[in-house]
């Protein structure tokens, strides 16, 4: 690496960046807002400039910090670390006009700061307006400077003490604008770096492989940033691969082990009976590329082992469902185990796996997924060894899942079987949406709760082998590959294992797991809210909503919750109203930006939707 170009903005009487002028390989160029000549009255700043110059250090003055571009010609841009230590307008100013310092700030630093490089700026305690701030302002009187910095593009990224004591020589002056110190006692340091871009959804083309034809469709904007990204790939250091490699490695110890995942299609022909509209992404394939309904009866079976597939066709088509020339994207790789299951023989006590993503429409919760990485594990036994088979697997998961977690030092992700009795109604959007595929027989859960909802990560089903012999059983196991990898690294949510930001992967060197460190911390959120009438006498898709809601977002909203539920009088008119709570996971979001989605929000939903806003 080269020189390393450190700016000081700011300065008093200079002496922070005299304490940092020397050090090897490191440019200091340090400014302050005065002129020269009222620089050089503060008590002991002819001193450090003198310092500075002596050793090579730039020393400018009348620099203002909000207009950086112009200070600086762009040979002289790129700094390395920008410093701005307690900054304040000046006198009595108030948190506003603070706010709006920082702010021309931030949108400044975008021009002269390096793309991995850092902004650090130093604030007296409680002035931040985060929770590391003891005592901690009410919001509202704080400088919001989290907020402030992703409205230029920036995240906060480390907040440390600023411990004035360990710098040689320093002394803090400016207090009111005056050539006074003031307390830095529980003073913190914050460090921002660099967003990535935000989301460009452009219209995407995928193909696959469907009815022995390659065919393409247009994928579905809320999935855009999520099609094909190869976390499973043979040179993925992603933690969802290591924790597949390693459950799959595991198992080959105990049983004969077949991989079925590498060319199964994500497109599903016709109507998943069983499984509600709502919850599927229809597909529509490019003009003139839908293949044969008899080829396609030839790759795809139409009877399926443990789930509803098939059923109530007449049904769904009463209810308005596409017809049998309809695709969608996989919610399970199930109907894929039951093809192989037909077309093979399968020795008892052969284990097959598959995995891959699979697609549903779902709620907005930290943990429920549009897409999420699915590991099926499929074994054929003798009838009356199930129940030992199926104890046999959860024991061999468990090895493996705690021989990763030593490695971490996370959560501990113990699994343990669950009844699948009377909990139907109590479950996370997971194992809810697996209820629908068909009979669950256990649940896996994370922990000895017995109430499954928002811990578990697989379900067990057993059906006969009603291909070969009713003397044989078919178990399968599906795990939430996504779920078990942010249980085992830490990562509170399921957005930071899509984001495109490379910082993350960088924490899994060569695919190994480890404790996640959020590199976005305290990200602001802003709420807002939104009601409506709906049309008269009929009902409301309330995930059709909440996938709107992720689409015009680009997966920025964390929270959707239904606040008034109003039926007029006379007129039997119903009303809505629903606060919606925007927020990323992994890159700036400002109070402008969640606004303009917020607009978006109202007009999407009063298109496609049919409601009538408020």
């Amino acid at each position: 690496m080269g020189l390393r170009r450190v700016l000081l903005l700011g300065e008093g009487n200079f002496s922070f960046s005299a304490a940092l002028c020397g050090a090897q390989g490191t440019h200091v160029v340090a400014t302050c807002y005065e002129s020269e000549e009222e620089a050089a009255g503060a008590a002991g700043a002819a001193r450090s400039i003198r310092r500075l110059r002596d050793s090579g250090a730039e020393v400018l003055f009348s620099v203002d910090c909000t207009r950086l571009g112009e200070h600086f010609l762009p040979g002289k841009r790129e700094f390395h670390r920008i410093y701005f230590n307690f900054p304040h307008c000046g006198r009595k100013a108030g948190v506003v006009k603070n706010r709006q310092l920082l702010a021309r700030f931030f949108h400044s630093c975008t021009e002269v700061l390096a793309q991995e490089g850092e902004i650090h700026v130093a604030l007296c305690n409680g002035q931040g307006g985060t929770p590391v701030d003891q005592p901690r302002r009410e919001w509202h009187n704080s400088w919001q400077i989290v907020a402030v910095a992703a409205g230029a593009g920036f995240i906060l990224s480390h907040v440390h003490p600023f411990k004035a004591e360990t710098i040689e020589g320093y002394k803090c002056t400016g207090y009111r604008s005056q050539d006074k110190s003031f307390c830095v006692e529980g003073a913190l340091n914050h460090v921002f770096t660099r967003s990535t871009a935000p989301l460009c959804f452009t219209p995407l083309s995928c193909k696959t492989q469907l009815g022995g034809q390659k065919v393409s469709f247009q994928v579905p904007q809320v999935l855009v940033d999520k099609i094909n990204r190869g976390f499973l790939e043979e040179n993925s250091s992603h933690p969802v691969r290591t924790i597949k490699e390693k459950l799959s490695a595991g198992l080959s110890q105990v049983f004969p082990l077949q991989n079925s995942s590498s060319c199964l299609p994500l497109l599903h022909q016709g109507h998943p009976g069983g499984v509600c509209h709502s919850n599927i992404f229809w597909i529509t394939l490019s003009p003139g590329e839908a293949p044969s309904t008899e080829k396609m009866s030839q790759d795809l079976a139409d009877t399926v082992l443990f789930s509803h597939f098939g059923q109530d066709t007449d049904k769904n088509v009463q209810e308005g469902c596409p017809g049998p020339q309809q695709f969608y994207l996989r919610p399970s790789l199930l109907p894929h185990a039951q093809a192989i299951i037909k077309k093979r023989a399968f020795s008892p006590g052969t284990i097959e796996v598959l995995s891959g993503p699979v697609f549903r429409k779902c709620r907005i919760t930290p943990h429920s997924m549009p897409v999420f990485h699915e590991m099926l594990i499929v074994l054929v036994v003798s009838r009356g060894t199930e129940s030992s088979c199926i104890q046999m697997l959860v024991e061999n998961i468990n090895t493996t899942l705690n021989s990763l977690h030593q490695g971490v030092s996370g959560v501990k992700p113990t699994i343990s079987l669950q009844e699948a009795t009377s909990f139907v109604t109590e479950l996370n959007d997971f194992a809810a949406f697996e209820w629908q595929l068909g009979e669950i027989q256990h649940f896996l859960c994370v922990g000895t709760d017995p109430d499954p909802s928002g811990s578990c990560v697989g379900v067990i089903r057993t059906a006969p082998d009603e291909f070969k012999s009713h003397e044989l059983v078919v178990v399968s196991f599906s795990l939430n590959l996504d779920l078990l990898a942010m249980l085992l690294c830490g990562i509170s949510d399921w957005r930071m294992l899509w984001t495109s930001d490379r910082r993350f992967l960088r924490q899994f060197p060569g695919g190994e797991l480890r404790l996640f460190k959020p590199f976005s911390l305290y990200p602001p959120s802003y709420v807002h809210d939104v009601s409506f009438w709906l049309p008269d006498g009929e009902g409301f898709d309330e995930v059709a909503f909440h996938t709107l809601a992720r689409r015009v977002s680009g997966e920025m909203v964390v929270s959707i919750q239904l606040k008034d539920n109003f039926q007029q009088a006379g007129t039997g008119r119903r009303s809505l109203c629903y606060r919606v709570t925007f927020q990323s996971c992994d890159r700036a979001l400002g109070g402008r930006g969640a606004a303009e989605m917020q607009l978006r929000l109202r007009e999407e939903v009063q298109q496609h939707l049919g409601v009538t806003l408020r």
